[in-house]
C-alpha cells in the first residue's frame, strides 16, 4: 500500500511546501510548518490536455433583482446592529475575534438570545459543556430565552444537523478554531482543518440561507489565527478589543460586504454582561481634566460615527542614550514622523527626552486625523502649558510641516458642540466649506504647523532659515 501522498504547511500564512524548513519563506515566521496529507487536488491528466466531463452551463441573471433591500435580522442591541451594517444578512457568514477572555462569548450570547424573539437560533459550544453556557446565561439574565444549545466538534455532525428543511435562522460556532472534519489528517486548529472547516459551514449556509457567525481565536500579534484565506470566505469580519482591565469594549468592522467598514460598537463590562453604550464621547472625556497639560482632545471618526477622545502625551528627561518612545493606542510610526516633524520644521527638540504617548479609554486610533492633535498634546507636556480647556483638535500633518484638510469636519465640529466645545484647532477650509460649516465653535485654523506654537506661552521659537 503506498503512503499517502503529504506536504508542509505553515499555520501562520498557510503556504505550503515539499520539504519541512524550520522558517516559513512566504512570510518568515519560524517553527510554523506542519506536516498535513494532501487532499484533493487537480484531476488526473489535468496538465496532458486529457478530456474531462464537461461542466454544467451557469444561467446569468440580470444585475437588477426583484429585491431592491437586503432582508435583515435585527437583533435589537443598536451597537451591534450598527457595526454590521444594520443587521444580519440571511446567508451570511460573519467572523468574530478578539483576544481571550475579552467577552467574545459573552456578546454573542447576549445577541443571540435577542434574535430569538423572532427568529430560530441555535449557538454550538466546542470550547464549553452545556452546563458551563447555561451558567452564563443563568448569569447574564437570558437564561428563559428559547435557544437551542449544544456542544459539538464534528463538522460532519453539525452539517448533518442543520442541512435539513427545517434549519435554524442564525447558527453561532464557538469556535472554529476547535472544529474538525474527519476526513483531513491533521489537528484541529491547523490551517486545513481551519479552512475546510469554515468552508462547510459557509457553503451550508448560503445553500440554506441562514446566517453563520464564526467565533475566531486571535494570535499574540492581535490577528485571527490561522490563514488570511478565512478572512477572505466570510462577507463580515469582527474585532472585539479593550484592555483586559478596562471596563470599555470596542467592537470594530474590518471588512463587511454589505455595510460600512471601520464601523464601531461601544460596548461597557459589568457583572450583566456587555451593555451598550450610546454616546461614547462623552463616557472617553467622563475623567477629563482640562487644566492638564499634555492632554488634547481629538474630534475622530470611526466609520460614520465622530468620537471624541483624549489624546494624552508625557514628555520626559531621558536618562538613556537613546530616548524611549513608548505608544499606546497609535501608531508608533506616525509618532516618530510627527516628532521629526516638529525638529525639522519648527525647531522643538525631543532627541533628549522620553516620550509617551497614550489614548484614553482604550480606543485605538488609525485615521490621520489625529496628528494635530498629537503634536498639541507633545508640546503641552513640553512646554508645561494646557491646550485650550474646550477645544478640539484634528488636521494631518505633511513632512513639510503643512496641515493638511481632514474629510467631514462639519460631522466633528458637531459633535464637539454638543458636548460642550466652544473653539477647534482645525486646517484651513476654503471659502465653499466655510459656508457649510454652521456650528457655533470659534475655529482657530493654521496652514503650517508652526502656527501651532503660539498657542503655548513658552514653546521655543521657530528656527529661522
Amino acid at each position: 500500500m503506498s503512503k499517502p501522498a503529504t506536504h508542509f504547511v505553515c499555520q501562520t500564512c498557510g503556504a505550503s511546501s515539499a520539504k519541512w524548513a524550520g522558517k516559513c519563506e512566504a512570510c518568515g515566521a519560524w517553527n510554523s510548518l506542519v506536516e498535513e496529507a494532501i487532499v484533493g487536488g487537480p484531476p488526473k491528466g489535468l496538465s496532458d490536455g486529457a478530456k474531462h466531463k464537461k461542466g454544467h452551463r451557469l444561467e446569468f441573471v440580470p444585475l437588477k433583482g426583484v429585491e431592491r433591500n437586503l432582508p435583515r435580522r435585527l437583533s435589537g442591541i443598536g451597537e451591534f446592529d450598527r457595526v454590521v451594517g444594520g443587521g444580519l444578512v440571511p446567508g451570511s457568514a460573519t467572523l468574530v475575534g478578539g483576544d481571550p477572555g475579552i467577552g467574545k462569548s459573552t456578546l454573542l450570547l447576549q445577541v443571540i438570545c435577542k434574535l430569538a424573539a423572532q427568529n430560530r437560533v441555535a449557538y454550538i459550544s466546542g470550547e464549553e459543556a452545556i452546563d458551563q453556557v447555561r451558567l452564563r446565561a443563568a448569569r447574564l439574565g437570558v437564561a428563559d430565552v428559547n435557544c437551542e444549545l449544544a456542544s459539538a466538534t464534528s463538522i460532519r455532525d453539525i452539517v448533518a444537523s442543520v442541512d435539513q428543511t427545517d434549519t435554524p435562522d442564525i447558527l453561532i460556532i464557538d469556535s472554529i478554531q476547535t472544529m474538525y472534519v474527519d476526513t483531513i489528517d491533521s489537528a484541529p486548529g491547523t490551517v486545513a482543518q481551519v479552512r475546510t472547516s469554515a468552508q462547510e459551514l459557509i457553503r451550508t449556509a448560503k445553500k440554506r440561507n441562514f446566517c453563520v457567525i464564526l467565533v475566531g481565536h486571535v494570535t499574540k500579534e492581535g490577528m485571527i489565527a490561522g490563514p488570511r484565506v478565512l478572512e477572505h470566505m466570510v462577507d463580515t469580519v469582527l474585532y472585539l478589543e479593550g484592555e483586559r482591565g478596562h471596563q470599555f469594549r470596542i467592537l470594530r468592522a474590518v471588512k463587511n460586504r454589505f455595510g460600512p467598514t471601520d464601523e464601531i460598537g461601544v460596548f461597557e463590562m459589568t457583572d450583566k454582561g456587555l451593555l451598550e453604550v450610546h454616546n461614547p464621547s462623552a463616557l472617553f472625556l467622563a475623567d477629563r481634566r482640562g487644566d492638564t497639560s499634555g492632554a488634547a482632545v481629538f474630534a475622530g471618526l470611526e466609520g460614520t460615527r465622530p468620537v471624541l477622545v483624549e489624546v494624552q502625551a508625557l514628555v520626559a528627561p531621558t536618562s538613556y542614550g537613546t530616548p524611549r518612545r513608548a505608544v499606546i493606542g497609535w501608531d508608533s510610526g506616525r509618532l516618530a514622523m510627527v516628532l521629526a516633524v516638529l525638529e525639522a520644521r519648527c525647531g522643538v527638540t525631543f532627541s533628549n527626552a522620553d516620550v509617551y504617548l497614550n489614548v484614553a479609554g482604550g480606543l485605538r486610533i488609525t485615521e490621520p486625523a489625529a496628528d494635530l492633535a498629537v503634536a498639541a498634546a507633545l508640546l503641552s507636556s513640553l512646554t508645561g502649558e494646557p491646550v485650550p480647556a474646550e477645544a478640539v483638535v484634528f488636521g494631518e500633518i505633511g513632512l513639510s510641516g503643512e496641515v493638511r484638510r481632514v474629510s467631514q469636519p462639519e460631522i466633528r465640529l458637531k459633535e464637539a458642540a454638543k458636548l460642550g466645545f466652544n473653539q477647534s484647532i482645525m486646517p484651513k477650509t476654503d471659502n465653499g466649506r466655510k459656508q457649510a460649516l454652521t456650528t457655533s465653535l470659534k475655529r482657530i485654523e493654521i496652514d503650517r504647523l508652526s502656527e501651532l506654537l503660539p498657542l503655548f506661552q513658552d514653546a521655543p521659537k521657530v528656527k529661522r532659515a
